[in-house]
């Protein structure tokens, strides 16, 4: 008996011994389970807009998939660069998030010096989807089709004014990627925000805009302005009467306010690739792409490398817009 006495005691030691010797490790695991703690999503744009709003939207969805908080950073200034350098200099643990857009892309060549690379320093993760501008003329214009406005601007160059919110401005850059593909002569008025030219379209002062897609189409319904064509390769569901630029005598153009997801260089290839199943998964959930669709928004996803490479050839797009239009933002 009493040597029995003795074994259990020495196989109880032994288990103790190995218990103790695996606790760093179980600790360890447990305290690397990703993720353990909130979120911050970083929005380089002020609340209300259509990035908080998709942010918002597909974010509320993420912190629910992933079982922890997941709180959305508005970061707005320097026409979102503000943001994205935020963005950019968090540790690449996951624990950041940023809303990377069209903007980001343009700014690579619009400012003389940026705070970071939209190439370099970000890891892109998933592509969200994006709304086209529209193009509208004033009514007053004797033009309802793209091949007009183009017959009429080449035949009085120099005569039809633009408005845009400000130079480097998506409004902006896609009028005169428009000037540059279909070789005509537009003059850019500049106003302090998108609303001044609104109001100048639609008294005609002004011939036309582009602007997004949700700020100028209540005004096309209303019959205050005249749409003419979306900037996305294909119709948009919210504006099916409403034909695509590139349809219209300009193939493939497009100028879209595009949104995905970004994380810090360095990130772990792990965490980069549960976020991005997560984050495709929501993007493709009906009441998901309903919620976008109501805002003009229309979902989609990218594969990891086609994401990687979309915004690369953004960057270089818009770097020969730039260049051609000597547009400077600082």
């Amino acid at each position: 008996m009493r040597s029995q006495g003795i074994s259990v005691r020495a196989i109880l030691t032994g288990c103790g011994a190995a218990i103790t010797a695996l606790l760093p490790a179980l600790l360890h695991a447990q305290s690397t389970r990703y993720p353990d703690k909130p979120i911050r999503f970083v929005v380089p744009y002020g609340v209300g807009g259509n990035g908080d709003l998709v942010a918002r939207v597909v974010g509320q969805r993420l912190s629910e998939s992933l079982g922890v908080q997941i709180f959305v950073d508005n970061r707005p200034g320097a026409g979102g660069n503000v943001g994205a350098e935020a963005g950019a200099r968090a540790a690449a643990d996951g624990y950041t998030l940023t809303l990377g857009t069209n903007t980001h892309a343009s700014n690579m060549s619009l400012y003389r010096k940026s705070p970071y690379d939209l190439l370099r320093d970000f890891t892109p993760v998933s592509f969200l989807g994006s709304t086209p501008v529209l193009l509208a003329v004033s009514p007053a214009l004797p033009v309802t089709t793209v091949r007009e406005l183009i017959a009429l601007a080449k035949a009085q160059p120099g005569k039809l004014n633009y408005a845009s919110g400000g130079i480097g401005s998506s409004a902006h850059l896609a009028t005169e990627l428009f000037k540059t593909t279909a070789g005509v002569d537009l003059v850019h008025i500049t106003y302090k925000g998108a609303g001044g030219g609104l109001n100048e379209v639609i008294a005609g002062q002004i011939q036309l805009m582009f602007s997004s897609l949700t700020s100028l189409l209540p005004h096309v319904n209303s019959g205050r302005l005249r749409g003419i064509a979306v900037a996305s390769l294909q119709r948009v569901a919210i504006a099916q009467q409403l034909p695509t630029i590139s349809e219209s005598g300009l193939p493939g153009f497009e100028a879209a306010l595009w949104n995905a997801v970004l994380v810090p260089a360095g990130t772990p290839a792990a965490i980069v690739e549960q976020l991005n199943r997560e984050l495709d998964r929501i993007v493709r959930t009906p009441d998901i792409v309903e919620q976008l669709r109501r805002q003009g928004f229309t979902a989609a996803t990218k594969s990891r490398p086609e994401l990687a490479a979309y915004i690369k050839a953004e960057v270089v797009k818009w770097a020969t817009v730039v260049k051609a239009s000597r547009a400077r933002a600082d």
